[in-house]
């Protein structure tokens, strides 16, 4: 796949390899380390080796293949540890809480009662006419 690499990236760095960091997983497109500031013990984060700030900038071919690798790496984290569950999460924009803009995926291993907190509180205020209005307007823009 073609690669974009920003040279004042730390993250366009890590991927490439001109920063040293803790891997635990490397293909041609992805280089996966171990998160510097982890929430638990395994909590990695998928790089990119091509530079995108958020999805709607990375190319068709890496978002297909993103996912094959927290799969297989979510996996090897969980059960290295017997965790009782994974997050997946990644963050578009500063709103969302994104705060290094090279796209990444955070594999966050869990267990039960461990007090990591990932929540939203919901909006309650949706009844079927507003869902069916949220529906219809979202429809316009695929």
């Amino acid at each position: 796949m073609n690669k974009n690499i920003d040279d004042n990236c730390i993250f366009c760095k890590l991927a490439n390899g001109r920063i040293p960091a803790t891997s635990i997983y490397e293909d041609d497109d992805f280089k996966v380390i171990l998160d510097a500031a982890p929430a638990s013990r395994g909590h990695a984060i998928i790089l990119p080796k091509t530079h995108a700030s958020n999805i709607f900038e990375l190319p068709d071919e890496y978002c297909e293949k993103i996912f094959k690798v927290a799969k297989k790496c979510g996996a090897a984290i969980k059960n290295a540890f017997n965790y009782d569950g994974l997050n997946v999460l990644q963050n578009n924009g500063e709103a969302a809480g994104q705060t290094v803009f090279h796209l990444h995926v955070h594999l966050i291993p869990r267990n039960m009662d461990d007090g990591i907190t990932i929540k939203y509180v919901p909006d309650n205020n949706m009844d079927e006419t507003s869902a069916a209005q949220t529906a219809e307007k979202i429809k316009e823009f695929l």
